[in-house]
């Protein structure tokens, strides 16, 4: 059985952390024709999971992770782990720090900027990790300077750094006050669509499926705040925890038919769920109001079929 404990966890839910400057990645300059601006560079996101350990099944003791050398079977402390390289089966060059420095010694320092595009220009699907370009003391005014310029022109630019051991292709991006820098996928990084299934002209849509989407998307704009979303999924997961530990719980399954995960393919009445997402415009209206027929007509048409009407939206 769990341990009981009073109060909460000492892994409870997380907070809002206050901003810090964290630690420096390198200290460089934005090189753009002759000019460089000084700058340190900062990761701009930090990845947030459950910080779960793994454990014997049998009794529930952690299980550590070890570096073992694969032939004598030992523990190897990090001090005499180093990077190599393959040249062979079984055969390695050894490549230290100064190795990687010694390479390029401009580049790994250096935001080398290749050429100035339109903003947008770049679909989002090669945008890969965010960092901060944070002038240093004396390369305030020709940060501003570069700032200011590519938001005057609606600019965005194209430019390689070296991070770790890895050259990246990456966008510097003047966003309000700082300049961040994006890195990218390069191009062979980037699964071909192609082997894809895409709906294209083959797919007919009427007129009035259009402008009811048009108004259900209408219906729900907004504005983008950051801080109005949060991991719910990691939240709920962390009240399972909780609720063990206050109930001395060690296992848990869940019922038959508590999720019963999704629905099958099925023809469904688009216009009938459009018409359903949007709020209604006038108090007491109905969520669908059916069409009115007209007082001359001698044959009834043909009531459409109420899809769904007794399901629960996914």
């Amino acid at each position: 059985m769990a341990t009981r404990r009073s109060g909460k966890t000492s892994k409870s839910l997380p907070t809002k952390a206050p901003p810090r400057r964290g630690h420096v990645l390198w200290k460089g300059a934005i090189a753009f024709g002759l000019v460089h601006v000084p700058v340190e560079l900062h990761a701009a996101a930090s990845r947030t999971s459950l910080d779960l350990d793994l454990l014997d099944r049998r009794d529930h003791q952690p299980i550590g992770y070890k570096k073992i050398n694969k032939v004598t079977g030992k523990e190897v402390s990090s001090d005499d782990i180093v990077k190599g390289y393959e040249y062979e089966k079984g055969l390695y060059v050894v490549l230290g720090e100064e190795d990687f420095k010694r390479a390029n010694p401009k580049a790994t320092q250096t935001v080398e900027i290749l050429s100035f595009i339109e903003d947008g220009e770049i679909p989002s699907i090669y945008y890969d990790t965010p960092y901060y370009l944070v002038p240093t003391r004396q390369g305030a005014k020709v940060y501003a300077l570069l700032r200011d310029t590519m938001r005057k022109t609606n600019s965005v630019a194209l430019a390689t750094v070296i991070i770790q051991t890895k050259q990246h292709l990456a966008t510097v991006i003047a966003d309000e006050e700082k300049l961040t820098l994006n890195t990218l996928r390069y191009g062979d990084e980037v699964r071909d669509a192609s082997g894809f299934a895409f709906p294209g002209d083959e797919v007919a849509l009427k007129a009035d499926e259009l402008k009811m989407a048009q108004q259900l998307i209408e219906s729900m704009r907004g504005h983008w705040d950051p801080d109005a979303y949060r991991d719910t999924y990691r939240d709920e997961v962390m009240a399972r925890i909780e609720a063990k530990i206050e109930s001395g719980e060690t296992h848990a399954v869940p019922a038959e038919g508590e999720d019963e995960g999704p629905r099958s393919a099925e023809v469904i009445d688009l216009m009938s769920l459009l018409k359903k997402s949007i709020p209604s415009s006038r108090k007491g209206e109905t969520e669908e109001t059916p069409p009115k027929r007209k007082a001359t007509t001698s044959k009834s048409s043909p009531s459409k079929p109420k899809t769904g009407t007794s399901r629960k939206r996914a």
